[in-house]
């Protein structure tokens, strides 16, 4: 971590924002983080998936997953540029019953994080297998713990800066490739129609793909998780820190909203990214694999995956499908366990375990979980060995953390917000839109399994 405190809030680090578009483009970078967190499981997992199983006919699940969580998440984002709240700070101030030293809510996400671990490890699993792809004299087991320590060793003494600009350098690559992919996929048996997309948006949820709606509503685009680790990028890309502490003055104010456009625009930069990746792993998936009838699983999975490559670019393609596969689960495995050492951390500050606001002993705890939490992934898909499962299992997960988010904005909005930032009846309507379309989805998924 850097030698200032990004979560210090003080007059020497204040800062005028940009008042121009290519500004306020100069100090884009939390969404970078966050795009290289979800281009990697939710894209080319969980997307490929859900299209594989239900064809084109939940095309709309992932657009709405992309788009409606977003008025969320930029919510959220403004409190922490207002006032410095970490985001378990914002859930320990929740209402409702405390158990010891924090919030409900705080002991809720512990936990949830806890089983979240199950998803990442599925990642590492994923990344071990493409390893023993192309060099199988070394075991998937040993490269598993292979990319666990190579991960640790990039976070564990990691600057904000080289975080943000190794996420963006690995979601490039892969991007452009995938991209390339679907054009090519036209000039196969594989071409898809303009009817066949919008028949994906009717709003259709067949029975037998529920469960993995779900999963991927609750992995792809912005996560209630992904939601949390947003904060901390916000805090040490500095815009916070640039606000300065609380003042009750115009340039206060004007400096306030300033920073908070600016990271708005960083929201909506990320939020074009990662949909359109989305987008075009779903359809490389509903294209292919629904048609061959494929369903990636187990250790078969990258090998299922990378025919919707070679299908469209050709046998040779494998080879780059693997490099870029591996780049891109490799990418949400750094920019993860990146935020992860951070939300663990903050709990832990929290439930008064340790002392969050000391930069040494805060520095000290995201070390020691950024070698400790790959470990526990590398051991959990030794364990289970079925990392799409796995994987799944973490976007349920994420969709309930949703929902806890969902009630922490309600409450920052209504309860916490500052009576110069109070926003129009346009932002209000966008952001009851994503707030009842996340629970609507949520409610209507459970209602379906049933």
């Amino acid at each position: 971590m850097a030698e200032f405190d990004p979560y210090h809030l003080s007059p020497e680090s204040i800062k005028e924002p940009p008042e121009s578009f290519a500004g306020r483009l100069q100090h884009l970078g939390p969404g970078f983080i966050l795009s290289a967190s979800i281009v990697g499981s939710g894209e080319l997992i969980a997307t490929t998936t859900l299209g594989a199983q239900a064809g084109f006919v939940t095309f709309w699940v992932i657009l709405v997953s992309c788009f409606l969580k977003v008025a969320v998440q930029v919510e959220i984002a403004k409190h922490t540029i207002l006032t410095g709240e970490t985001a378990m700070q914002i859930l320990n101030k929740l209402p409702g019953r405390r158990f010891g030293e924090a919030n409900w809510s705080v002991w809720a996400m512990f936990f949830m994080i806890i089983l979240k671990l199950f998803q990442v490890g599925g990642i590492v699993g994923g990344t071990a297998i493409i390893l023993n792809i192309v060099f199988p004299q070394i075991a998937i087991s040993a490269w598993a713990f292979i990319v666990a320590t190579t991960v640790a060793l990039m976070i564990f003494r990691g600057h904000y800066k080289v975080i943000e600009r190794f996420s963006l350098l690995m979601i490039v690559f892969f991007t452009l490739f995938t991209a390339l992919s679907v054009f090519f996929l036209q000039y196969t048996s594989y071409d898809f129609s303009w009817n066949q997309l919008t028949s994906g948006l009717q709003f259709q949820l067949p029975k037998e793909t529920v469960i993995y709606a779900i999963g991927a509503f609750g992995i792809t685009g912005v996560a209630g998780d992904e939601i949390i680790y947003y904060n901390y990028w916000c805090l040490e890309k500095g815009y916070a820190r640039y606000v300065g502490p609380k003042e009750d003055t115009m340039e206060w104010r004007n400096r306030a909203k300033g920073w908070i456009n600016t990271m708005i625009l960083d929201a909506v930069v990320a939020m074009i990214i990662y949909t359109f990746v989305t987008a075009l792993f779903y359809i490389l998936g509903a294209a292919v694999l629904y048609e061959q009838g494929k369903l990636p699983a187990g250790y078969e999975m990258i090998e299922t995956l990378s025919v919707i490559y070679t299908e469209s670019l050709g046998a040779r393609a494998k080879i780059i499908y693997l490099v870029g596969a591996f780049f891109v689960l490799f990418s949400t495995l750094f920019a993860s366990l990146a935020s992860w050492t951070r939300l663990i951390t903050d709990i832990f500050g929290q439930l008064k375990w340790i002392d969050f606001s000391r930069l040494s002993e805060r520095s000290k705890w995201v070390a020691i979980l950024a070698w400790v939490i790959p470990i526990l992934w590398a051991i959990l898909f030794l364990f289970i060995k079925l990392p799409v499962i796995m994987i799944f299992s973490g976007g349920i997960v994420g969709a309930f953390i949703l929902f806890l988010i969902v009630f922490a904005t309600f409450d920052v909005r209504y309860r916490r917000i500052k009576t110069h930032f109070v926003p129009g009846v346009i932002y209000d309507i966008i952001l009851w839109i994503s707030i009842l379309s996340i629970c609507l989805v949520g409610v209507y998924g459970v209602w379906k399994l049933i």
